[in-house]
Formats: C-alpha cells, structure tokens, sequence
C-alpha cells in the first residue's frame, strides 16, 4: 500500500471542497473566480495516449490554487511537463488574482505522483498560460500563450527550471490561442487558434525550417472553421508507432468541455488531412470532484516500460 504525503492528504482534502453546501460556498472570499473558471491538476495513466484514466494510486488534483505560495492564485490549469532525470519539471497557468492575469508556475516531483510547488518563473506585463515546453539540440524552450502580446513568443531556459529568457517573436498577429510546436519531417510546425472573436472555432497551421523562421502559413489553413468542437489545441502533439497525434479542446456549447484526438494521415508543405480517433473523447468530465464540468488539457508521455502518463487539468461545476 502506498503511504501519502502529508501534501497528498492536503490536496484530497482541497478535491472535496465541491461537497461544501451551496451556502457555504457562497462565501469564498471576494475575488475568486466563478466556479466554470476553478481548474486543477491531475495525473491520468494508460496503456496508450488515447485512453487514459486517473489510476487508483493517484489522489487527484495532484496541485490546485491552494498550493500556490507566492501569489494569491484564483487558479492553475494548461500543465506540461518533462522530465530531467531524476526529476519531472510540471509548468502550468498560475492565475494572480492581483493582476488578472495568468503567469508561468513551476512544479517538481520524483514521481510525477506527489508533486511540490516551487514558485512562479515567468510573468509579463499581459497574460501568459499554456507553457509549451520542449527541448531542442540540448536546450529548453518554451511557447506560453500569449495573445494578449499580439504575438507568439519564443523563450529559451537560461537556466533550466527557474529561470527563462524572451528569444524573438515566431509570428504577429491579433489572436494566437495556445500555440503548439511540435517537428516533423526536418521542418518545424504549429498550430494555433486564431478566431480574434474568442469563438474558439478557428485553427491555423504554420510551417518553419528554423524554429526561429520564417514562418509560412499552410495553403490549407485555416484547417478547421468554424468548428469549436475541434479547433483550439489541447496539448502536446505527440507520435505514437508512427502515428501523429494533435489534441483539440472541445469548446461546445462552452469553452473547455473536453479533450479530443485527431491522427494526422497526410502532413507536408502542400497538403494537410486528419481524422478523429473512432474512440471518440479521450477526456470527458467525471460529473463529480475536481473535473465534473470540463477538463481542457493533456500532455502525455511515455514510460520506459511502454505505459503512458499525462497530465490533465479539470474544472468543477
């Protein structure tokens, strides 16, 4: 049987909040954020990035606003991870209910079970969320969303996990929603939703041979319009047995209901065609706890012995 941090029965007893009478709830200090704005983090486990489920083992939200330290925080949401052996690095949205907007947390935990909040390592004067990070030749990189800048924007770790540095801008523009690199045959790519009406129903697609650009817009994008069910990204573009994986929010009838997966069959600078994953959403509401209005969110990654690990985010009713 597996002993729990005190941390851990610290974040079970916060998953269970949603239990407190209407009355009760009612009363959380001015400020906070409506309840379809409350997320959390999880961790989900499987046998294959497109089933996934929370493991018994696991005592989820593994970090919620309560964790937060150095910020009064409304919520966190929008985790990637990586790992540097011997430890996972988990860099979230930090909502600073002081200023309204989002800023860059950082996470650590051995485990990628119990994890311990280590304090905010990127903000800017506009909102930032949605920290892409990857790493290239050696190096860290990360691609926050940022619209509010009118750009999407590149920062490289000049020191990896605290500290980050602004390389350059890969393109401008009124709305870039949760842009997500990933490589593919010697050429970098990104997607982006781009509906500058906060409809959450368009999404681009961008092609570079350097990271840094230029960047060129694929002659099939926009590849969805008019679709929130399957335009905003979802997280980490991922490969598995040659299989090319992109997440999608489903943003119907209301932003971030769930997650859906779509296998990219055709990928080059002329042509574009995807299809959905026959087993419908890889992430759905539970309808209780953490998660029971909507999860958003995923990031996956695959063992040493073949198992995935991903993790998730939620919100509550």
């Amino acid at each position: 049987m597996m002993n729990f941090s005190k941390k851990t029965i610290k974040t079970l007893m916060s998953s269970c909040s949603h239990k407190l009478p209407h009355i009760v709830a009612n009363k959380l200090p001015l400020g906070l954020p409506h309840k379809k704005e409350r997320w959390s983090i999880g961790i989900y486990t499987g046998n294959s990035p497109l089933k996934l489920n929370p493991p018994e083992y696991v005592m989820n939200p593994v970090l919620s606003r309560g964790d937060i330290t150095d910020v009064h925080a409304g919520f966190v949401a929008d985790p990637f991870m990586v790992w540097v052996k011997p430890t996972w690095y988990l860099f979230f949205e930090v909502l600073n209910q002081k200023t309204r907007r989002g800023e860059i947390g950082l996470a650590t935990s051995s485990d990628a079970i119990d994890w311990r909040y280590q304090k905010i390592v990127l903000a800017e004067p506009f909102h930032l969320s949605y920290p892409y990070v990857f790493d290239w030749m050696n190096e860290y990189y990360m691609i926050p969303e940022s619209h509010e800048s009118g750009s999407i924007r590149l920062y490289k770790a000049s020191l990896f996990p605290t500290q980050w540095s602004f390389v350059g801008i890969l393109l401008n523009g009124p709305t870039f929603l949760d842009p997500s690199i990933f490589r593919h045959a010697d050429k970098w790519w990104l997607f982006a939703e781009t509906n500058p009406k906060h409809r959450f129903d368009t999404l681009r697609l961008y092609y570079a041979d350097e990271l840094l650009g230029p960047w060129t817009e694929h002659p099939k994008s926009p590849i969805i319009n008019g679709d929130a069910h399957i335009a905003r990204p979802g997280g980490r573009v991922v490969t598995i047995n040659g299989r090319m994986i992109r997440y999608a929010q489903d943003c119907f009838p209301e932003y971030g209901m769930r997650v859906r997966a779509f296998e990219m069959l055709e990928l080059n600078p002329e042509r574009y065609q995807e299809r959905e994953i026959e087993s419908g959403p890889v992430l759905s509401p539970s309808g209780q706890g953490w998660n029971a209005a909507g999860m958003h969110h995923i990031d996956p990654h695959q063992s040493a012995d073949g198992t995935w690990i991903a993790c998730v985010d939620g919100r509550i009713f």
